[in-house]
């Protein structure tokens, strides 16, 4: 039999694909009848037949046993949902106590009915010898052949078929595309600096300190005590060049102020013991050269790099660079996004009635894409009837945001029209289905030269999801910034997998352990309102203790940059 695999080559769009699909689906549906069938009655075998396994009849090692299926994802999926397999159902799991009510920590709930997730086979039986086996190839198995057959047959806008990118890999052409955008900068005051990423290194204009200051309020004082007190307020921050110290002499002096010369030490006011009487100063504790003081260049000399090209502009880098001497400073300006809130089911106040319920993700979206580093210029609702395909279309065509974000119609729906209306403007699909749940159906589209979008599902948490998938690396891309670090935690309990693909699943960190939530529906927000990251649970699942991929969420950590 010929492996789906070889049955690949048309690329997307080609018009052989639909018919290259069909056989290939032919193909897996064969073969994942003949592993899950009932052996058929056979002749004994005669004294010289071959025993089975010498024939490679056994079944593979992915034909064996059958996961279970993770939380449910109500989201539609490209793969075709109306075609029954008669591979089995998924078994659902024992129900067991929440470890804590009030956050929902602890074990996933029992899973819903999922229309995304793919039908899963029952652990496929021994067969009898056949005089002619027709199996797959060994690194084929019937679960992986009819995935490849049913990637084939699902459709991108111009007809061809695509298969869902891996999770990694998704990520890694948002990154891609952003970075691969042609660089602008500009140059602007700081305090318009604030959240823009620098496009040349920041470099000291001056020394800091630019003279010797105090570094506490005290005595500026010349030599071994007890010292003659200089008449007087004292020398004072901002104040002209103070006179320099005769030998013996001591001079009242502020934090910050500039230290006279032949100073060897400032006392703190609480550790000496004026006699005005006597107009003489004694130190009561020992007095080392230098103490207190702090020298000119101490921080940095003129020249000296303080931060490099790349670098996310805080507060306190507004404060460095003030510092430094900058007025203005050269930078890429944050990334413009539109958001595009899709739907006709969707209510802006009050409680959800009549089939319709509230939009949860126009007061979510620019708040997190403000906290990724973009800033927001505008956020719309479209319906989904032919007015608002029009209305998307001309946003797409005349928008001027570098990126547009548009939540649902992303899957095949009867009014999901986000497909055609890119394939009408020309549109250049990057990414068409990712494999990850929840989020199936996201995409990333390159729409011109500088102006990218990112189709998010409309469901609560799968948009969660397309944000951290492909919004945020294209954003830092688009901004300058590199990948966000990656590190890894140890999960506490026992964590569902999807048999094919990634699960993003909120979490809480505690200690050195990331705790599951278990309120991780794609519809579901419950869970991601208390939690810190969410955690990457590759295909199959992850035991407890098992080190997990985290993604932090905006709000809970800094960026990760660090440069000293």
């Amino acid at each position: 039999m010929t492996s789906p695999h070889a049955s690949r080559s048309p690329l997307p769009g080609h018009p052989a694909a639909a018919a290259t699909a069909e056989r290939a689906l032919d193909e897996a549906l064969a073969c994942a009848a003949r592993l899950v069938r009932p052996p058929a009655p056979v002749a004994e075998p005669t004294p010289d037949a071959a025993p089975a396994d010498a024939r490679g009849d056994l079944p593979g090692p992915n034909e064996a046993t059958a996961v279970p299926e993770p939380e449910s994802d109500p989201e539609p999926d490209d793969a075709n949902p109306g075609l029954d397999l008669g591979l089995g159902a998924d078994p659902e799991p024992e129900p067991t106590p929440d470890a804590n009510p009030g956050l929902g920590l602890g074990p996933d709930p029992a899973p819903e009915p999922d229309p995304e997730s793919d039908p899963e086979p029952e652990p496929a039986r021994e067969r009898a010898p056949e005089a002619a086996p027709e199996a797959a190839p060994p690194q084929l198995s019937a679960e992986q052949a009819l995935d490849e057959a049913l990637a084939l047959v699902a459709r991108n806008p111009d007809g061809g078929g695509h298969r869902a990118a891996g999770w990694a890999r998704a990520r890694e052409a948002a990154a891609r595309a952003g970075a691969g955008r042609r660089v602008r900068i500009h140059r602007v005051p700081l305090a318009e600096a604030l959240g823009e990423v620098l496009s040349e290194p920041l470099a000291a204009l001056t020394d800091l300190p630019s003279f010797d200051t105090s570094a506490m309020d005290g005595w500026a004082v010349s030599g071994p005590g007890p010292w003659a007190m200089r008449p007087g307020e004292g020398v004072l921050a901002g104040s002209e060049r103070p006179d320099p110290l005769a030998d013996g002499e001591a001079v009242r002096i502020a934090t910050g102020a500039r230290v006279p010369a032949d100073t060897t030490a400032v006392i703190r006011s609480e550790h000496a013991r004026a006699d005005e009487d006597k107009g003489r100063l004694y130190a009561e504790r020992k007095v080392v050269s230098g103490q207190d003081i702090r020298p000119r260049g101490q921080e940095c000399r003129s020249g000296d790099l303080l931060l490099p090209a790349g670098a996310r502009v805080t507060p306190a880098v507004l404060g460095l660079a003030a510092a430094a001497g900058y007025d203005v400073l050269t930078t890429r300006p944050r990334p413009r996004v539109e958001i595009l809130v899709l739907g006709d089911e969707l209510l802006t106040e009050g409680l959800p009635h009549d089939g319709l319920i509230r939009d949860a993700l126009s007061p979510m979206l620019g708040p997190w894409l403000g906290r990724l580093g973009a800033e927001v210029v505008a956020t719309r609702r479209l319906g989904d009837d032919p007015e608002g395909a029009e209305e998307l279309y001309r946003t797409l065509t005349g928008s001027t945001a570098d990126l547009l974000i548009t939540t649902g119609g992303t899957a095949s729906g009867p009014v999901d029209h986000v497909h055609p209306v890119l394939s009408r403007a020309g549109a250049e699909l990057l990414v068409d289905g990712v494999a990850v749940r929840p989020g199936h159906p996201m995409l990333l589209a390159r729409l011109d030269e500088d102006r990218h979008l990112v189709g998010l599902p409309g469901n609560p948490l799968a948009a969660v999801s397309g944000l951290l998938t492909l919004a945020e690396p294209l954003l830092r891309g688009l901004a300058g910034l590199g990948p966000r670090p990656r590190w890894t935690a140890a999960v506490r309990g026992d964590v569902p997998g999807h048999p094919h693909d990634t699960r993003l699943v909120p979490v809480v960190l505690s200690g050195d352990h990331a705790v599951p939530l278990r309120y991780n529906g794609p519809a579901m927000l419950r869970g991601v309102a208390v939690a810190d990251a969410l955690a990457v649970v590759p295909q199959g699942g992850a035991r407890t203790g098992q080190e997990l991929e985290i993604l932090e969420l905006p709000w809970a950590v800094a960026a990760g940059e660090c440069f000293t």
